[in-house]
């Protein structure tokens, strides 16, 4: 037996007023970006449109329930292969190579869509239905089905990763296998099977490593790698070494970053010159502006977005729902992480934009999509009588 509740009461508005918050934030830092007289276009009418369109998405996805996503799941996924696939093979009237990747569609009066920003999205959704279906078949638990489900996961993640990489984009790859990271832990696999190919992972990262930084002679002799390649890393370690060439932006960034302060400069006072600031640095902006009160603000969003998806699958009684939860709690961390580390120079510059602030949209309307989950989720959660 359950308690009906009528369509308002459905809604999610605390997580409404997170998202409100952060879209005032994105336009603050996006109007303070394109006033430096560097761009001609307004970024900010813009991302105010994508916004718009985003919140069609959600008013769209919330409409499907659990059973509806579930068939769905398959679909959408293949469609993200397809569109993938064919970004690779498209004519550059179609698909552009734009600084050095081919990782756009050019649509005509809409300007460029990345597939693979909802590629991230149709992911979370084929890896909580392989996830669940694993589980409804296997009613013994073993170390060889625990393997399988493993495998499953594997295959699932590694055909988009594969076409990602073709364009090529790193950012994006790292993504998909935090998406496939975070699903993985709680899956339900062992961690006898888990420690020991972490391990193996973590070790091949570090020889790699060491290579790179110290014997990158031998990766250029032996696996052709040429040492420029690597000029990310160089100038990630030594950014002022390389700041006339690949350290400039970082080298600017903390320049602006740590003459904020702590209260900042105030907004639309910006000393720093950072080219495309209103994209994947849009957080040095606030860190001049604002410095560094503004900055925890805004990283106290995040926590309290991701806290509010951690406790809505946490109360779900459906199993694909909680994974569905996890792989965009995934999603959006491993995006804050990386892009506000990069920035600040802990991580290594990858191209990837902070979750609705940054410009960019298929990078907005990909984020509203993994939203607007939550938002059908918590739309059909339905309360059993007499439970906890």
């Amino acid at each position: 037996m359950t308690t009906d509740k009528n369509t308002s009461s459905k809604l999610d508005f605390n997580l409404i007023f997170i998202l409100f918050l952060l879209f005032v934030a994105s336009c603050i830092s996006i109007y303070s970006a394109q006033s430096t007289g560097q761009y001609g276009e307004n970024f900010l009418l813009k991302q105010i449109v994508w916004y718009v369109i985003g919140g069609g998405i959600i008013a769209t996805v919330i409409n499907f329930d659990s059973d509806q996503l579930k068939k769905l799941s398959w679909y959408v996924y293949g469609l993200g292969l397809a569109l993938l696939a064919f970004l690779i093979v498209a004519p550059d009237s179609i698909a552009p190579v734009i600084n050095g990747a081919k990782s756009w569609f050019r649509a005509p009066g809409i300007g460029s869509l990345q597939p693979s920003e909802f590629v991230k999205v149709f992911l979370i959704l084929a890896l909580a239905r392989t996830i669940v279906d694993h589980h409804e078949k296997t009613l013994d638990k073993t170390i060889q089905t625990d393997l399988w489900l493993l495998l499953k996961i594997g295959i699932v993640t590694g055909a988009p990763l594969l076409l990602v990489m073709q364009q090529p984009d790193l950012g994006t790859s790292l993504v998909l296998l935090a998406i496939m990271l975070g699903m993985v832990f709680i899956s339900g696999i062992t961690w006898k099977i888990l420690v020991p190919i972490f391990g193996v992972g973590v070790s091949l990262i570090s020889v790699i490593f060491y290579f790179v930084l110290w014997k990158p002679d031998l990766l250029e002799k032996y696996l052709g790698v040429k040492e420029y390649q690597f000029g990310r890393i160089y100038s990630w370690l030594d950014p002022y070494n390389y700041s006339s060439t690949t350290g400039y932006q970082l080298t600017k960034s903390l320049l602006a970053i740590g003459s904020g302060q702590t209260g900042g400069k105030g907004f639309g006072t910006r000393e720093v010159y950072l080219p495309e600031s209103h994209t994947d640095f849009i957080f040095s902006i606030v860190g001049e502006e604002f410095g560094f009160i503004g900055s925890s603000v805004l990283i106290s969003l995040f926590f309290l977005l991701i806290y509010h998806i951690t406790r809505v699958g946490m109360e779900t009684k459906n199993s694909f729902y909680t994974y569905i939860c996890v792989g965009v709690i995934s999603m959006i961390t491993f995006h804050v992480f990386q892009n506000i580390g990069m920035t600040i120079g802990v991580l290594p510059i990858t191209g990837i934009p902070l979750p609705f602030i940054s410009y960019g949209g298929s990078a907005l309307m990909g984020n509203m999509l993994a939203i607007s989950l939550i938002f059908s989720i918590r739309y059909h959660y339905k309360k059993y009588m007499f439970s906890e």
